[in-house]
């Protein structure tokens, strides 16, 4: 009996090896503090709201081996990725196991609506995804209401699962769609803001690797879109570089285009919208200063939204010289006119500045 007992849960305990090597690294657990603000109105019991947590926090974990993967990041919460640790077929098998073992606690709510719920809320993140995935791949510059809609699908995913799997135990029906799509769009745009200008962030990943990813961010989005004659930002995305100066220079000339104030601008006018709303459904304390933690990112100790001078980002380190690769850029300026701005060789590969 005994051996057989070894025999059936040993798979699982290897199975389960990059998830909970992932997992026991806790981060900043921002979700569970979201359901346990929106219990402020919804009155869930306490039983009903650990199940909830339960299958979110599982399926959150999960969802970063796989993006981890998906954008070829080497570090997640300042330690070795999942996938870099036990390889990729074996995070990518114990993340989506992770998956159906949410699902397997879900059946524990005992409702016929959940199993609905959980399917439409993670259609919507892998969609969103999807999108990302995309515009990264095809290296296609999304316009600002695209990159809406991507954030609202996969930030707002999860939010949207948490919340509704709650009201399905509370007498609280209130449409709070709206305000768990402002949620995500802040939460996103806050995290694309702190991956290029956050230190606490780079401990944690690497420096601005949403440019080594060639991710198009929401302050990327604003630099090529708003400036589209200025091709510095477009140029080190394509080339999805490691080396640090490089990037470095340019997040100092999105400071020098104004793009990270008009995106600190932005995270202003989300945050006030979601206190907006909150106060629509009455007013909640708990969700109020969840949202003025996030807040302290981009706002200075008075309160003021922070600016940013290029100044504040010059170069630091000048033993590493910057190393481009020989690619041809897309057709969105012929040859000639990057020439003219320094921007490529006479070969047409990108130029080191």
């Amino acid at each position: 009996m005994a051996g057989s007992s070894s025999r059936h849960e040993w798979p699982d305990e290897i199975i389960l090896e990059p998830y909970n090597y992932l997992a026991g690294n806790v981060g900043k657990e921002l979700r569970r503090d979201l359901i346990e603000a929106f219990n402020h109105w919804l009155l869930v019991p306490t039983e009903r709201i650990r199940t909830v947590s339960t299958v979110v926090h599982l399926l959150h974990n999960a969802s970063l081996i796989i993006d981890d993967i998906e954008d070829g990041s080497n570090l997640r919460r300042g330690r070795p990725a999942a996938h870099c640790v036990f390889g990729v077929p074996t995070s990518i098998n114990s993340a989506n196991y992770v998956y159906f073992l949410a699902l397997n606690k879900l059946m524990e709510l005992n409702h016929p609506e959940a199993v609905a719920i959980f399917t439409e809320q993670m259609l919507e993140l892998h969609r969103g995804q999807g999108m990302d995935i995309y515009w990264r791949s095809s290296f296609h510059c999304p316009t600002e209401s695209e990159y809406r809609e991507m954030a609202v699908k996969k930030t707002g995913g999860l939010f949207g699962l948490a919340v509704r799997l709650m009201q399905l135990f509370s007498e609280n029906k209130d449409n709070f769609k709206p305000l768990l799509d402002a949620l995500g769009l802040l939460f996103q745009i806050r995290d694309d803001y702190a991956n290029l200008v956050d230190t606490s962030y780079h401990k944690s990943k690497t420096y601005a690797d949403d440019l080594t990813e060639g991710k198009f961010s929401y302050p990327i989005v604003q630099a090529i879109r708003n400036f589209p004659h200025d091709n510095q930002v477009q140029s080190i995305l394509y080339q999805r570089t490691t080396d640090l100066s490089l990037k470095r220079h340019c997040v100092r000339h999105m400071a020098e285009l104004g793009v990270l104030d008009a995106t600190v601008n932005m995270l202003g006018e989300l945050e006030a919208k979601c206190i907006e709303l909150i106060r629509d459904h009455g007013g909640n304390p708990l969700l109020s200063e969840f949202v003025h933690k996030l807040g302290k990112l981009y706002r200075t100790e008075n309160g003021d939204l922070v600016r940013h001078r290029p100044s504040d980002f010059d170069l630091e380190i000048k033993s590493q010289h910057t190393v481009c690769k020989d690619r041809e850029f897309p057709n969105k300026a012929s040859v000639s006119e990057l020439l003219t701005k320094n921007l490529v060789t006479e070969n047409g590969g990108p130029a080191c500045t």
